[in-house]
């Protein structure tokens, strides 16, 4: 059966079949490398840092309006909340969510600052929150550091400013470490300050900055198309044979492909449990399939029945495809895995 879209619509096409192909799927491994990194860029709207400005509890989170927060200084605390709207360029949903302490940082410091041998701004919280267009939960990053001031060694070359660490993740970020900072833009302005007794339900309709963090993130683990000894396992979506110099795909066929570290499925899992029959465990992530560097059509993305992470994808090989050798390559939640080579005719 294929799953058009993640949905429960059946298909002529069967979702498995038992034999050589799904045995080797399951069971045969290739040594697993550590994940390599992988570049988020993440755009954010509506960005209002809330200033504790007031003491008095009573009167916080009530002015309807606009209300700029008194003049800032060294050591006070703030709330930054923002719209997630896009991940390396398509379009996402989330929150942004993080606690600063003004720590004005400088060699040369001046009145109210700090002396210190590096120029920082704040010591930052984050919580980044992804969800997808349609509003499924993908995971969640956190990150934590020095605002302002330059970025750390080995930083992406988009970011020019902060030096927060990776300290985790869930969903299909579990145990992701790395590093973030800030690419300043043509999406800025950066950031609108506002006193902590504005009402932060206005916060879209009152407005806010935009932002840009660039993450430099390590993976606990990445997609895999799984290795068979007869090679990757592609298969032809009409019996589920192997994909072969003997037997090669064709342009515009629908395909197979078994690989595991796709994630967390929909409905929910406990860890550790095989994947059912019925209904089929959807995964959440965002899942795409490129076939020689170019976007494919994916037609359905699931956990295989019975297994542990070890999951079905279904997709069409464009109909421009060249013939020859094409390199097939897996991504979910923008997390890319090792290129595989199969045969088209």
């Amino acid at each position: 059966m294929t799953f058009k879209d993640g949905s429960h619509t059946r298909s002529r096409h069967k979702l498995l079949r038992t034999g050589v192909l799904l045995s080797a799927a399951i069971c045969w491994q290739a040594g697993r490398a550590e994940a390599p990194p992988t570049i988020l860029t993440i755009d954010f709207e509506n960005w209002v840092s809330y200033v504790e400005d007031s003491f008095d509890v009573t009167r916080r989170a009530v002015n309807p309006g606009v209300t700029p927060p008194t003049a800032s200084r060294n050591f006070n605390f703030s709330v930054s909340i923002a719209d997630i709207v896009a991940v390396n360029g398509q379009t996402a949903k989330g929150v942004i969510a993080s606690t600063s302490r003004t720590v004005r940082l400088l060699t040369v410091p001046n009145a109210g600052a700090a002396i210190a041998d590096t120029a920082r701004g704040s010591i930052v919280v984050y919580g980044y929150e992804i969800l997808k267009s349609d509003g499924t939960p993908i995971g969640s990053i956190m990150a934590s550091g020095l605002g302002g001031g330059p970025p750390p060694p080995g930083a992406p070359s988009p970011v020019t400013n902060g030096n927060f660490a990776i300290t985790g993740g869930t969903g299909a970020f579990l145990g992701a470490r790395g590093q973030a900072g800030l690419a300043y833009s043509p999406v800025t302005p950066d950031v609108r300050s506002a006193s902590m007794t504005e009402d932060p339900g206005n916060r879209r309709s009152n407005g806010g900055g935009k932002q840009r963090y660039v993450l430099y993130l390590i993976p606990d683990s990445r997609p895999e198309i799984v290795l068979t000894p007869n090679g990757p396992a592609v298969a032809h979506a009409s019996d589920f044979a192997l994909v072969t110099a003997a037997k090669p795909a064709a342009p515009g066929e629908i395909l197979s492909l078994f690989a595991t570290g796709l994630g967390p499925t929909r409905p929910p899992l406990d860890p550790g449990r095989p994947f059912p029959a019925a209904p089929p465990a959807v995964v959440n992530s965002p899942v795409e399939v490129t076939a020689n560097g170019r976007p494919t059509e994916v037609l359905a993305a699931v956990g295989l029945p019975g297994a542990v992470d070890n999951y079905q994808i279904n997709f069409r090989l464009p109909a421009d495809t060249a013939s020859g050798v094409a390199t097939i390559q897996v991504s979910a939640a923008w997390i890319a895995g090792p290129e595989v080579r199969i045969s088209v005719q």
